[in-house]
């Protein structure tokens, strides 16, 4: 679905990424752990556009480079930044309005589904999104990109700030998500969230994949967590 070959990203004259390469297959959750600084986010950034970058990324055999941001995100991509970057004048009715993308198909996703899924959203339909908590932006955030209906969502740090309660439900609506065909590209730094629901770990250190395979083989493996997590 998601294939990514030696690639390198650049925030200017500075080299973050240095030759990672990674597949994320159809129905799958792909957990990408690390520090801060590791290149996580920068990761997702180069898949979506948003930064300089070279090497080869595939989506269903299509290549992505040269693609603005808003052509790969109609091809079938969906992003979930860590800022969340919500429209904080408009309600949340409205800013879910805003993540439909008319692609000429039935969603797999309605208003309706969100609101079963984060029934506080329900209770705030019609409030200005900026005056809500952090959390409650965080699950709008990502009730607004599923309404564009996505094959692969790249969800940045999810549980950021969020109550242990919260955290746990959106680890089980992530696993909705595969369950209604939707493949995960989750970035955490928690370990919790990512060893229950992924098929496979990826950890990065320095901008590089230091360590691949399903996640007891991390549980397995106190070196890669001592050098490479907060733990």
């Amino acid at each position: 679905m998601l294939q990514i070959r030696d690639l390198h990203a650049f925030y200017g004259k500075s080299h973050v990424l240095h030759g990672v390469s990674f597949d994320v297959q159809p129905g799958e959750i792909v957990a990408l752990l690390g520090r801060n600084g590791s290149g996580r986010s920068t990761t997702a950034k180069a898949i979506m556009g948003l930064v300089q970058w070279q090497g080869d990324i595939r989506w269903k055999d299509k290549p992505l480079a040269g693609r603005k941001t808003y052509e790969i995100a109609h091809l079938g991509l969906g992003y979930v930044p860590e800022s969340r970057d919500i429209f904080p004048r408009l309600t949340v009715h409205q800013n879910l309005l805003l993540g439909q993308k008319g692609k000429g198909r039935g969603s797999r996703w309605t208003f309706d589904d969100m609101y079963r899924m984060f029934p506080r959203l329900k209770e705030r339909e019609h409030t200005e999104a900026g005056v809500m908590s952090g959390g409650e932006q965080q699950m709008l955030t990502l009730c607004r990109t599923l309404m564009g209906d996505p094959d692969l969502i790249l969800i940045d740090e999810p549980t950021e700030g969020l109550a242990p309660k919260i955290v746990e439900q959106v680890g089980q609506y992530l696993q909705a998500l595969r369950a209604r065909g939707v493949s995960v590209l989750l970035i955490e730094q928690k370990l919790t969230i990512a060893m229950h629901i992924s098929d496979r770990v990826l950890v990065m250190g320095h901008g590089r994949i230091v360590h691949e395979g399903p996640p007891a083989s991390l549980g397995a493996d106190s070196a890669v967590r001592k050098e490479w997590l907060e733990v």
